[in-house]
């Protein structure tokens, strides 16, 4: 057990409803990566904390739902999340995209302490689960692309994305690609896996990974 693993938090949001959905279970592989890695970890479903869109803030007040105690005590305080999403018409679900189109409202003057959340947003670790009932790799980028850009925004680092195809609830296991195996793997390094994004004036080195420990020899023994 890696004992950086214990000090650090992981937030697992579920973009589906279904609670034994595809979605679910890419979710559910993750969570038990990450414990079995040591991880203090959760996981929350959108769909209990958001019932409703960001409104025009200058005329209503935002929707009187539980989506500021997911954001201000489960998002903030965690030191990574996973977006686990259905691919619904080559996007997130509306869950999953209200969920960052809310924050807004936190940060934008509205909210209290708005420059203590947005500190507290930048600088986390990013992963990206999605299921789609289509096998087609362009799929999910329009996703892979929004979190992507959203970990730009806010200075964080996108450490790892899995793709599993399903259409019945469950049906992700049945996928030749393992992707419950990838985001269980995917849960366990959410901190430790290496993240590189280089640029022009980063310094860089010759060699991608360590190099492996020489083997020691002694007289008489095997290398």
């Amino acid at each position: 057990m890696n004992s950086n693993q214990q000090s650090n938090r992981l937030l697992i949001l579920v973009g589906s409803p279904r609670r034994d959905g595809n979605s679910a279970a890419l979710g559910k592989a993750a969570l038990r990566g990450a414990e079995a890695a040591g991880t203090t970890a959760s996981l929350l479903f959108l769909d209990d904390y958001i019932h409703g869109f960001l409104p025009d803030l200058r005329h209503a007040r935002a929707p009187a739902d539980r989506y500021a105690e997911l954001f201000l005590e489960h998002f903030l305080p965690a030191d990574g999340m996973l977006l686990c999403t259905p691919v619904y018409w080559y996007g997130m679900s509306a869950q999953a995209k209200a969920f960052f189109d809310r924050s807004f409202s936190h940060y934008a003057g509205s909210g209290s302490e708005p420059q203590r959340v947005m500190a507290r947003m930048t600088g986390k670790r990013l992963g990206l689960a999605v299921a789609s009932e289509e096998t087609y790799p362009g799929a999910a980028l329009g996703i892979v692309h929004q979190v992507q850009e959203y970990a730009r925004y806010t200075h964080s680092d996108f450490v790892g994305y899995v793709h599993g195809a399903g259409n019945k609830r469950g049906e992700i296991a049945r996928d030749p690609r393992q992707p419950l195996a990838a985001a269980q793997t995917l849960g366990a390094e959410f901190f430790t896996r290496k993240y590189s994004d280089y640029r022009i004036e980063t310094p860089r080195r010759h060699n991608v990974w360590e190099p492996a420990p020489a083997l020691s020899s002694t007289p008489g023994g095997l290398p």
